[in-house]
């Protein structure tokens, strides 16, 4: 274990070579539920000494949060490649990522410091969760921020496939005038099949409905229904009568190829397939032969099963060339107000962790939060206990803690992984140093944090 140091009369408890604590700071956190009452801040550490690296492009609205903390903020327009990523990762607590960056399992074992993970974007697939998990490090993500940037994306593309407006527009392009009105249609009155009907399929439903089309939607799981909306028992059935179909499903085993040569067979002539959720929901040959042979009258493509690491003159697809087919660069959720939000949402998320322990939001691990510790609550602590989720673990903290005073305490499991928060107060420097010796040093330990 790393030595520890004094620091305004209190002890610095290193984290397991992660993130080391410091000395309280007292302050008002205004819109506290209580008013004027004053909570403590907690600090982990001192904040100078933390290492925080955010790549490809985060938006300004993360890094200007981050460092409003203190923390030392390190910017990447681009993902790395692995070498320098591995390289990069070895002294840093926090790292920030969108979809490029892959953290896999090789480039963690490489992070001996790394707390925290912040997935700046909705899909948490490019991260290692279970490995992570293992070596207690959460994983936050912003799941719902680009909901309204990617349906108004389908609502675009709709009116565009009904038109043929991306052909006429290359076209144009190219010199050709050609004025035709056959096989182009206003999507008032239209079916639109919605796959997925959470966040995105649910706004995506009222604005279709404002434009006057019927909305029916297919989920795994029984849903209110917004508007006139109505959800169909099967994807066959959906696939059956609408006009328009378009995805919003996660990346599964399940919803892998979902859309395949069977579904688009079943799905009206002349309809039209839209995918703006995952490059692996849709199998592409079997798309790319529907367009072609004029099974389907078109669709929109805005993921795809691999994608270039970097942009460029790099893209690849039996798609290119298809009629009536517009293909975007996974744009869905890239609009200034999506990412500004994505980077209040994750950033925030990344602070709490560092400096409260909270981990509610987190994709791999359990989810934890105590009420902060009052202004008035003298010489209190936070033990922040990450660990292996067997039997006897809650026995033997209790063990340790038996003789101080525990004002709150909470724990939770995910998988193989448990977290506990508890508070405790009237403790003296020497015995934060005892409490953190003797729970650090439980078998079933992955991670230790004490902040005051």
């Amino acid at each position: 274990m790393p030595s520890t140091n004094e620091t305004n009369g209190a002890p610095a408890v290193p984290a397991n070579g992660s993130l080391a604590s410091s000395a309280p700071a007292n302050v008002e956190r205004k819109g506290s539920i209580s008013g004027s009452n004053k909570v403590k801040l907690l600090k982990p550490f001192n904040t100078a000494n933390i290492k925080i690296l955010l790549l490809e492009n985060i938006n300004e609205t993360a890094v200007t949060g981050l460092r409003n903390q203190g923390y030392q903020v390190e910017t990447y327009a681009k993902a790395l490649s692995e070498d320098v990523l591995i390289e990069k990762i070895r002294d840093i607590h926090c790292i920030g990522i969108r979809s490029k960056t892959k953290l896999t399992r090789k480039v963690l074992e490489a992070a001996e410091k790394l707390g925290v993970i912040g997935c700046f974007c909705i899909g948490t697939n490019q991260v290692d969760l279970e490995y992570a998990a293992q070596r207690g490090i959460a994983v936050f993500n912003s799941p719902f921020s680009n909901s309204r940037s990617v349906a108004e994306l389908v609502i675009a593309e709709i009116v565009l496939l009904s038109r043929q407006l991306g052909d006429r527009n290359q076209e144009m392009h190219q010199g050709i005038w050609s004025k035709v009105s056959a096989n182009c249609y206003e999507i008032r009155g239209k079916t639109l099949g919605i796959v997925g009907y959470g966040h995105i399929g649910s706004q995506l439903s009222v604005l279709a409905e404002a434009m006057g089309m019927r909305v029916r939607f297919h989920d795994v799981v029984p849903l209110m229904p917004l508007g006139t909306s109505k959800q169909v028992d099967s994807l066959n059935e959906l696939l059956e009568i609408s006009d328009f179909v378009t995805l919003h499903v996660p990346e599964t085993e399940e919803t892998k190829n979902m859309i395949g040569e069977h579904e688009l067979n079943r799905m009206k002539k002349g309809s039209f397939l839209i995918n703006a959720s995952r490059g692996t929901v849709v199998h592409i040959p079997a798309l790319a032969k529907a367009l072609r042979s004029g099974h389907l009258g078109g669709a929109a493509v805005d993921v795809f099963p691999k994608e270039p690491a970097a942009n460029g003159k790099f893209f690849e697809s039996e798609l290119i060339g298809c009629p009536n087919t517009l293909l975007t660069p996974h744009i869905g959720g890239s609009t200034e107000e999506a990412q500004s939000m994505i980077g209040i949402e994750v950033s925030q998320a990344l602070i709490k962790f560092i400096n409260n322990g909270t981990s509610i939001g987190a994709v791999n691990f359990p989810e934890v939060d105590l009420r902060a510790i009052r202004d008035e609550e003298e010489n209190s602590i936070r033990l922040c206990y990450t660990h292996q989720n067997v039997p006897g673990v809650l026995r033997q903290i209790t063990d340790i803690l038996a003789e101080h005073n525990v004002d709150k305490q909470f724990s939770d499991s995910k998988g193989k992984i448990a977290y506990l928060m508890a508070d405790i107060s009237d403790v003296t420097p020497e015995q934060i140093q005892e409490i953190y010796r003797r729970v650090s040093e439980t078998p079933t330990n992955i991670v230790t944090r004490v902040l005051y």
